[in-house]
């Protein structure tokens, strides 16, 4: 377990004590397609790493609609930055697209070291500012490009390299959601681009 912990950016240059330590408290989980982590509004009271599969964090409105917001892939933490609120919920709900293996981190003994070490603070620190980063490069992509736009950033960002094939993490559906475009547009841009020849 100690290997996969080190391969998440949060957790990639804890000391090997410290990793020890975040193991013997974590809980490994592996989740079906389709199961629920999380719901939104439950207590949050640990955060998670991937370590293979896909699941999608996702809002509900109060008509049942779903919004995607992120899909977590391998190698990913999520719910991290709960840890320093007074008697956090979790803000999305968390389902599995695909069997999900994860670990599960104990939020209170991963806040005590914190509380240790100045050094992993600011490890955390960095990797927060990196996800805020990216958010708000994310705001930018959704309210300055086009749907087409954001459907080649997605692909570009996805594809491994030039001429490959690109397996999609996730049904059209999810990442249409995830890219705040209709199912039929996600459809009609992929059929455009491939008549093109772009893809």
């Amino acid at each position: 377990m100690i290997q996969e912990l080190r391969q998440a950016l949060l957790l990639s240059r804890l000391s090997d004590e410290q990793l020890a330590r975040v193991a013997h408290h974590a809980i490994p989980i592996r989740l079906a397609e389709g199961q629920m982590l999380f719901r939104q509004g439950d207590p949050a009271e640990r955060f998670y790493l991937v370590t293979s599969g896909h699941l999608r964090l996702f809002r509900l409105s109060p008509e049942g609609a779903e919004k995607v917001i992120e899909i977590v892939s391998p190698g990913e933490t999520f719910a991290e930055a709960l840890m320093f609120l007074d008697a956090p919920r979790y803000p999305v709900c968390a389902a599995a697209l695909v069997p999900v293996e994860l670990i599960s981190l104990d939020t209170r003994d991963f806040t005590r070291m914190l509380r240790e070490s100045f050094d992993t603070c600011f490890i955390l620190l960095g990797v927060l500012s990196q996800r805020l980063r990216s958010l708000v490069c994310e705001v930018d992509t959704l309210t300055l490009h086009s749907a087409t736009s954001r459907f080649a950033c997605y692909l570009l960002a996805k594809c491994p390299g030039q001429g490959e094939i690109l397996h999609l993490d996730a049904r059209k559906g999810v990442i249409a959601s995830r890219l705040s475009i209709k199912p039929e547009t996600f459809s009609r841009i992929e059929k455009d681009l491939s008549e093109r020849g772009i893809i």
